[in-house]
C-alpha cells in the first residue's frame, strides 16, 4: 500500500509540467523524450491486464495461450514505429480521432471516436479489475474494495497530472516489473527452485500440447484463437487511443519510431518469464488453476516465492495496471472532451464558439471522472484481465484499422469508403460476436471462434476500397493532410484544416529546414 501510495504523490505532482495548457495535459506538450516514450509504450504489456492475463491463460491453455498478448503487442509496437510513428507525431495531433477528422471529416471523426471509446472502457476495465484482484489477495479484502482502491488513486493523479502523471511514474515502475518477472521465473528454474527437478519437474506436470508449437498450427489446440489474438493485438492495437497518445507526446518523429521499437524489444524480454509463470502454476497451485486463475498470479507471488521477488512483481503489475488505466482513461476523456464535445457539439450542434484552451482542459478532466467508474462497474461485474485486453482491439480492428491505414498511405481512401467500412465491420463483429464469440462449448459454432476476430477486417477492406473508388468525385479525396502541420493554435482550438494559419507543408521544407509556400 506504501508503493500505491507513493505513486499517487508522485502523480499528484505532475500537475506542476501540466501548466494548465490542454496539450500538455493530453500528450505532455510534444516534450517526452526517448526513454520516456519507449518506457511508457510498454507499460500495456506489463500491466495487469497483461501480466495476469497471460498468466491465467497460459495456465488454461497452454504456453501460447498466454505469449500471444506479449508477440501480439510487440507486432504492434514494431508496425507502428516502421509505418506510424513519425507520420503521426509529425502532424501534430492529440488524440487518434483528430487523424479521422482531417482525412474524412466529422462523421468518421465521430463513429472511429465512439468505437475507440467503447474499446478503452473494456481496456481499463480489465486494468482496474487485475489490480483489484491483485489488492484483494495482498490485503486479504473482498474485489469490490480492492477495485475502489486502486481506482480512486487512478482517478487523483489522472485528474491533476495527465500524461504527465503516467510518464513519472512509469520509468520506475517497468523495470521493477521486468526484474521482478525474470527474478521470479529464475527463481523456479535454478538450483534454488522450491520445486524438485526444477524446470524438469514444471515441464513434467502440463498436458503434452501445453508447450510444444501446436498451439500454433492445431485448431484442436486452439490455433485459430491464437493467431486471431495476434492478429488482434498486432494490427488492432495500432488504433490504441493510448498507445497513439504516447507516439503523439514525443519530442520528435524519430523519438516516436525509436521509442516504438524500443518499447517492442522490452515486450518480448519479459515473453519467457511471465507465460511460463502461469506453467509452473499447474505444479505449485493446480487448484487455484482449476477454481479461479485470475488470482494465481498474485497467490504465486505471496505463497511460493522470498518476500523481495513477490513484492517487487505484485507492486509493478498494480502499479503498471494503473498507469494503463490512466493513460486508458485520458485517452478516452480527450477524445470525448476533443472530438465530440469541442468540435461537433459546441460548434456544429450549438453553433458556438470552440472551447478556449482552458475549458478543453476542464472538460477533459471532467470526462475522465464518469469514464472510470463506468470502467471500475464493467471491470467488478464482469472481471476478465487478459481476455478484456484481446476483446478491446477486437472492437477498433473490425471497422478502424482499414480507413487508418488506407487513410495514410493510399491517395485514393474517401470518407464513404470510411464509413461505409467502419459500419460494416461493426455490425459483422456485432453479428459474429453473438454467434460464435457469446457461443457455449457445446455450441457447434464454438469450433470456429477466432474466425469472429478475422472475417471482419478481411470483409471491410473490400468494402473500403470499391466505395472509396466508386465515390472519387462526389467525395474527393483529402490526403494532403497527412502532409500538413498546423500551429499550436490551430491543434488546441481544433479548427478546421481549411482554416489553419500557415500550416507548414513537408514537401515542401528542404532538408535545411528551409520552407516554401503552401
Amino acid at each position: 500500500m506504501a508503493f500505491v501510495a507513493a505513486t499517487a504523490v508522485i502523480g499528484v505532482l505532475a500537475v506542476k509540467f501540466v501548466k494548465k495548457s490542454s496539450k500538455r495535459y493530453i500528450v505532455a506538450g510534444k516534450s517526452l523524450p526517448l526513454f520516456f516514450i519507449g518506457t511508457m509504450l510498454v507499460s500495456e504489456a506489463v500491466d495487469g491486464n497483461a501480466s495476469l492475463g497471460n498468466v491465467s491463460l497460459s495456465a488454461s491453455f497452454g504456453f501460447w495461450g498466454g505469449a500471444v498478448i506479449p508477440l501480439g503487442l510487440a507486432i504492434c509496437l514494431v508496425l507502428t514505429g516502421a509505418f506510424f510513428g513519425k507520420r503521426f507525431n509529425r502532424m501534430n495531433m492529440i488524440t487518434l480521432a483528430d487523424f479521422y477528422y482531417r482525412r474524412y471529416g466529422n462523421v468518421t471523426e465521430v463513429m472511429s471516436g465512439t468505437l475507440m471509446s467503447i474499446s478503452f472502457i473494456v481496456l481499463v476495465a480489465g486494468n482496474l479489475g487485475a489490480s483489484g484482484y491483485i489488492l484483494s489477495v495482498v490485503l486479504g479484502i473482498p474485489l469490490i474494495y480492492a477495485m475502489l482502491i486502486s481506482t480512486a488513486v487512478v482517478l487523483l493523479y489522472t485528474y491533476f497530472g495527465g500524461l504527465f502523471s503516467c510518464a513519472y511514474t512509469d520509468i520506475l515502475h517497468i523495470y521493477l516489473a521486468v526484474v521482478g518477472f525474470w527474478a521470479g521465473f529464475i527463481y523456479f528454474i535454478g538450483p534454488w527452485s522450491p520445486i524438485p527437478g526444477g524446470l524438469e519437474t514444471i515441464v513434467a506436470n502440463v498436458p503434452g500440447n501445453f508447450m510444444d508449437m501446436s498451439g500454433l498450427y492445431d485448431t484442436a489446440n486452439g490455433a485459430l484463437i491464437n493467431w486471431a489474438s495476434i492478429i488482434s493485438l498486432g494490427v488492432g492495437d495500432i488504433v490504441a487511443l493510448d498507445f497513439m497518445e504516447r507516439v503523439f507526446a514525443a519530442d520528435g518523429g524519430r523519438t516516436a519510431q525509436k521509442g516504438s521499437y524500443m518499447a517492442a524489444g522490452l515486450t518480448l524480454l519479459i515473453l519467457i518469464p511471465t507465460t511460463m509463470m502461469g506453467i509452473i502454476g499447474l505444479t505449485v497451485e493446480p487448484d487455484v488453476v482449476k477454481a479461479d486463475p485470475y488470482t494465481l498470479y498474485p497467490i504465486i507471488a505471496i505463497k511460493h516465492m522470498p518476500a523481495v521477488i513477490g513484492i517487487l512483481m505484485l507492486v509493478s503489475t498494480i502499479s503498471c495496471g494503473m498507469s494503463t488505466a490512466n493513460g486508458g482513461t485520458l485517452a478516452i476523456a480527450s477524445v470525448l472532451a476533443r472530438n465530440m464535445l469541442q468540435r461537433n457539439f459546441v460548434t456544429r450542434f450549438l453553433k458556438r464558439e470552440k472551447l478556449t484552451d482552458k475549458q478543453l482542459l476542464l472538460s477533459t478532466r471532467l470526462f475522465v471522472i464518469p469514464m472510470f467508474f463506468t470502467a471500475f462497474g464493467l471491470g467488478y461485474l464482469i472481471p476478465r484481465p487478459g481476455i478484456y485486453l484481446i476483446f478491446a482491439f477486437d472492437i477498433v480492428l473490425a471497422g478502424c484499422v482499414v480507413p487508418l491505414i488506407f487513410g495514410t498511405y493510399w491517395k485514393k481512401s474517401t470518407s464513404s469508403g470510411a464509413v461505409a467500412s467502419i459500419v460494416v465491420g461493426s455490425v459483422l463483429r456485432l453479428i459474429l460476436f453473438i454467434l460464435i464469440t457469446n457461443a457455449a462449448p457445446t455450441d457447434p459454432m464454438f469450433a470456429y471462434a477466432g474466425l469472429d476476430t478475422i472475417i471482419p477486417p478481411l470483409v471491410s477492406l473490400p468494402v473500403f476500397i470499391l466505395v472509396s473508388l466508386a465515390t472519387q468525385k462526389r467525395n474527393p479525396p483529402r490526403h494532403d493532410v497527412v502532409y500538413l502541420i498546423p500551429n499550436d493554435s490551430d491543434v488546441v482550438t481544433g479548427a478546421d484544416v481549411k482554416d489553419w494559419v500557415n500550416p507548414i507543408d513537408v514537401r515542401q521544407v528542404d532538408r535545411n529546414g528551409h520552407r516554401g509556400a503552401v
